[in-house]
């Protein structure tokens, strides 16, 4: 766990949750509008409802804001897609939801994700291993629902290439979705992916 985890010494455990919510809250706001670098505690401390001093109550430098901040995006797309992986499905329409809602999500949450990945480098080495391996584990979610969803002659190597391309994907169209709009809608560009899908697995989605 990164030290991060440890830096409040704050016993109560729900007020901590609540102002690292205000905190994540009022900090993903001014990431947006003005980027990680440009942003002061004390515009932090100001969006999020409370003063300085309390700021530092729960943090020791900017750097463990944006800690807090991509934590909570991981966790929120992780969540997500639990939520779209649902057993009542067949299992190759449920490897087509699972897909549909992650690309969903990246168009929901563009901004957030082109934050996580333009500013996470500014984090310590062991807070970046952390969130890292969040994704990790997100991979390994989807490569899990393509290996239920799919014929046994697929290796476990083959599962874990293609839920890297599908997460890949659904990035590609945040980060790019200016370029691609222009030719696909968001429909549009998940049938295109899903067509291309079912073509690689020679199944009927």
């Amino acid at each position: 766990m990164p030290e991060n985890e440890k830096l409040s010494a704050i016993k109560d455990r729900e007020l901590v949750e609540k102002r690292r919510t205000q905190m994540v809250k009022g900090a993903m706001k001014l990431f947006k509008e003005k980027g990680f670098h440009r942003t002061t505690t004390r515009e932090i401390a100001k969006e999020a409802g409370f003063s300085i001093g309390t700021l530092y109550e729960y943090i020791r430098k900017k750097e463990d804001v944006l800690f807090f901040v991509v934590d909570a995006i991981y966790d929120q797309v992780r969540s997500r897609l639990r939520e779209a992986m649902d057993l009542q499905y067949a299992p190759a329409e449920n490897l087509v939801k699972v897909t549909e809602a992650y690309f969903i999500l990246m168009d929901e949450m563009q901004e957030e994700v082109l934050i996580m990945y333009q500013e996470v480098k500014s984090l310590n080495k062991e807070s970046l291993d952390y969130v890292l391996q969040k994704e990790r584990d997100m991979v390994d979610m989807l490569k899990n629902v393509i290996i239920d969803c799919l014929p046994q002659n697929l290796s476990t190597t083959d599962a874990e290439l293609l839920a890297n391309n599908i997460f890949v994907q659904g990035q590609m169209w945040g980060f790019r979705r200016w370029m691609l709009q222009k030719q696909f809608t968001l429909k549009e560009y998940i049938e295109r992916q899903l067509t291309y899908l079912k073509y690689t697995l020679h199944i009927p989605i």
